[in-house]
This record gives structure tokens, C-alpha cells and sequence, in this order.
């Protein structure tokens, strides 16, 4: 009896180190900055040129990426993301646009360097 006890505590803690693993596999910061050096459409927003702080956040089992002025004038923007795995780290930061009909910039996805993985808009 002892025996499976003590045999249910280890599958356990394996189990729960298992979780913890799969979860840290992602390597993504809590705060980042970005150059935009044109307007950028982020969902429905249209942010000024300029460099901004980027929070990723969660909102119960939403990704939400807060876009912030550097300079504090102007709102926040927020947006929903979709994390997705990378084969390594980015060795750079990137952003990924298309251009919508109005000729706007609308962004698609954010690669931060040190990151594993890219936020999809």
C-alpha cells in the first residue's frame, strides 16, 4: 500500500513537471519595444509612426498585446494574438505587414528578438 502511495506522488510530480515544461518551451517577454516608421493598422486602430512599449498580456486564456506610446501621449491599443512556435530563437525583431485596400500598412505578425515564438494578429 505504501508502496503505490509513494508510486502516485512520483507519477504526480512527474506529471505536473511535465506541464511545467511544456509551457516554459515558449520564450516570451513580458515587455518589448517597436519602431513603427510608417502608420500600422492594429485591428481597428491606426497607430501613428513612432516607437512603442508592447505588453503581452493575458485576459483569461486570451494573448493581448498592449500597444503604448514611449513618448505617453496617446492611448493604448490592444489586440488579440495567437502565439505561435518558432523553430529557434529570432535572432532579430521583425514585423510582418500587408497592405489593405486604403493603402494602409496592417500588421500581421510581431517576431521579437530572444523570442521562440511569433505573435499573429
Amino acid at each position: 500500500m505504501r508502496l503505490m502511495k509513494g508510486l502516485g506522488v512520483i507519477l504526480c510530480v512527474l506529471a505536473i513537471a511535465g506541464l511545467a515544461v511544456a509551457t516554459d518551451s515558449l520564450v516570451v517577454r513580458d515587455s518589448n519595444r517597436v519602431t513603427f516608421v510608417a502608420p500600422v493598422r492594429i485591428g481597428t486602430n491606426l497607430l501613428p509612426a513612432g516607437e512603442y512599449i508592447v505588453r503581452h498580456i493575458m485576459e483569461g486564456q486570451d494573448h493581448i498585446m498592449v500597444f503604448q506610446p514611449v513618448n505617453g501621449k496617446g492611448p493604448e491599443t490592444r489586440a488579440k494574438c495567437t502565439l505561435v512556435p518558432l523553430q529557434e530563437k529570432a535572432v532579430k525583431t521583425t514585423t510582418i505587414y500587408e497592405m489593405n485596400a486604403a493603402n494602409e500598412r496592417v500588421l500581421q505578425e510581431l517576431i521579437f528578438r530572444g523570442e521562440t515564438a511569433k505573435h499573429v494578429f
